[in-house]
């Protein structure tokens, strides 16, 4: 893989140098031009062309391949072959197995092992390395399609037990706050879970999930902390209902136009355990909202 890459490097200095070298092309013509550049001898030329080629390719031999200069007369051993033998092809073969043996190692196993556990590696190296070793053999005993599946499942449990973890407390005060919130006569529950509290009663129509409004609004935590208003940037929001969090589309779809209502909204009809700005994973949110009008 990485010889390929370099393949591609000395390809592009290549042309890199053979632009600069072009002469341009002289309204005298061609034989006019070549006198310009024909400063040193062919074989002279020749000779820099080909020292210039490895600009830089004696650190990128260590660092991004791992040749350290000690055994650089290795590589120029390889380098010298013109035709690749059978057991050239074995050995690069082999060699490239050693690159990404070493990459699963020190990237590939690390990274997964945070994204499911970040202070304890719950991966099982061998097993993994089975499993890894038996996909590139073919002899794998699950299809790619079924391990992705399981893979991913997997993933997303491990992500919201994290953050449930870090972040259950906001979980825990947001039910406390709906619990309470709930038992007030002016507040009204929908079968979802959506609270909210009729301030201005509109007259107008009511918009559909897919048609675009016009509101005013001002978000904050349940600790009173604002994180978003359209009052204090002095300007309303445009936007379709159904490209927001589900408990806006709700609200907006039931919302005469000209209605001025104050939402509580639950974490799962809001960012649920993903982070959003200012606003903790597991956040149950206020908004003030005023639906202005339905843009045609």
């Amino acid at each position: 893989m990485k010889a390929t890459r370099l393949i591609l490097i000395v390809a592009a200095l290549t042309l890199g140098l053979n632009a600069q070298a072009a002469p341009r092309k002289s309204k005298k013509g061609k034989k006019a031009a070549e006198e310009k550049v024909d400063t040193v001898t062919m074989q002279e030329f020749s000779y820099a062309y080909g020292v210039a080629q490895t600009n830089g390719l004696v650190n990128y031999l260590s660092q991004r391949m791992g040749v350290e200069p000690e055994y650089m007369e290795y590589f120029l051993a390889g380098f010298d072959v013109t035709q690749q033998t059978e057991e050239d092809k074995r050995r690069r073969a082999y060699m490239a197995g050693l690159e990404i043996r070493q990459q699963v190692e020190s990237q590939l196993l690390p990274q997964a092992n945070r994204q499911v556990n970040d202070s304890i590696d719950l991966i099982q190296h061998d097993v993994f390395i089975r499993g890894f070793r038996e996909a590139v053999a073919g002899t794998a005993t699950l299809e790619q399609d079924s391990a992705q599946a399981i893979s991913q499942r997997q993933l997303n449990y491990y992500h919201a037990r994290q953050m449930e973890e870090r972040y259950g407390e906001n979980l825990t005060a947001g039910e406390e706050f709906l619990t309470a919130n709930a038992k007030k006569d002016s507040v009204k529950v929908t079968e979802s879970g959506l609270q909210y509290k009729i301030i201005t009663v509109g007259t107008g129509d009511i918009p559909t999930a897919t048609q675009r409004v016009k509101v005013n609004y001002e978000g904050h935590l349940i600790d009173g902390t604002v994180f978003d208003s359209s009052y204090q940037r002095g300007q309303p929001a445009t936007f379709a209902c159904n490209q927001v969090i589900r408990g806006w589309t709700e609200a907006l779809t039931m919302m005469p136009v000209g209605s001025k209502w104050e939402l509580y909204i639950p974490q799962n009809l809001a960012y649920g355990d993903r982070e959003a700005g200012q606003i903790p994973p597991f956040s149950t949110l206020i908004f003030t909202v005023e639906l202005l009008e339905i843009e045609e």
